[in-house]
C-alpha cells in the first residue's frame, strides 16, 4: 500500500488468543479483580510490553445549546483504594468545570498486550484538600509550576505565549516552594458499574459486568 492509498481499516484483524475470565476466577469483589490486573499490567510495563498502564479515558458530559454531549480525555490513575479510583486535574478545566455541573462520569483502562480492558462508571467527589496537598508536594518542581501557572483549555496566542507564561512562573516561584493552586487537586470516582472484558479467539470475548444492587456487588456474564 503506498503512502497515497486510504488504509483499508475493514481488513485489519487481530486474533486474540489469551487466557479465559471465568466467574470462580473473579470472584464477587470487583476491586479485588481490577487489583489483581492492574498489578498484571503493571508487570507487562516493567518488561517493556505496555505503555502508560494507569492510563484511563475519562468521559464527562457538557450541556451545549440545552444538548448533552460526551467529551473524553486520557488521564492517569493516581490512586486506586477502598474502592475508588483518583486522579488529579485542574478544577477549572473542561472536565472539572463538567463534573462540577454533572458528577456522572465513565472511565475505561485498556492493556492491548493483555487484550484486556476495564470500564467503569460512577459519580465523582473531590479528595481532601490535605490529601492533594501531599500528591502535589511530590510532583517533579516543573509539573508544579506548570500546574500552578496554565489556565488550562483556555487559549493562548502560540507556543512561544506559553513558554514565556512558564519562564515567568519559574522566576517567580525561584526562592522557594510551589504550593499548590486552589484549582487543582483529585477527583475520586466511586464506581456503581465495573466491567471486566477479556479478548477470546473467534469474538468469544469474556465480559463480566458488577453493578451494585441492594447495596452489594452482583455479577453477571454478558454476551460478546
Amino acid at each position: 500500500m503506498s503512502r497515497d492509498e486510504p488504509a483499508d481499516l475493514k481488513g485489519l484483524r487481530t486474533d486474540y488468543d489469551s487466557v479465559r475470565l471465568l466467574e470462580d476466577e473473579a470472584g464477587m469483589d470487583p476491586t479485588r479483580l481490577f487489583e489483581r490486573w492492574l498489578g498484571d499490567a503493571l508487570a507487562a510495563a516493567e518488561r517493556g510490553e505496555v505503555k502508560e498502564p494507569t492510563a484511563m479515558t475519562v468521559a464527562t458530559v457538557r450541556v451545549t445549546d440545552g444538548r448533552p454531549r460526551p467529551s473524553a480525555r486520557v488521564v492517569l490513575l493516581k490512586d486506586f483504594g477502598e474502592g475508588s479510583f483518583t486522579f488529579y486535574t485542574n478544577y477549572d478545566s473542561n472536565k472539572g468545570n463538567q463534573l462540577a455541573e454533572n458528577p456522572g462520569v465513565a472511565a475505561t483502562f485498556w492493556w492491548p498486550a493483555l487484550y484486556r480492558s476495564v470500564r467503569i462508571e460512577g459519580i465523582v467527589e473531590r479528595v481532601g484538600a490535605a490529601e492533594s496537598d501531599a500528591y502535589f508536594a511530590v510532583r517533579p518542581r516543573g509539573s508544579q509550576i506548570a500546574a500552578a501557572m496554565s489556565r488550562q483549555s483556555h487559549p493562548i496566542a502560540d507556543a512561544a505565549a506559553l513558554a514565556e507564561a512558564y519562564a515567568a512562573a519559574e522566576t517567580e516561584y525561584a526562592e522557594g516552594e510551589v504550593p499548590r493552586p486552589p484549582h487543582w487537586g483529585g477527583f475520586r470516582i466511586v464506581p456503581d458499574r465495573i466491567e471486566f472484558w477479556q479478548g477470546r479467539p473467534s469474538r468469544l470475548h469474556d465480559r463480566l459486568l458488577f453493578d451494585r444492587y441492594d447495596y452489594r456487588w452482583r455479577r453477571t456474564r454478558l454476551q460478546p
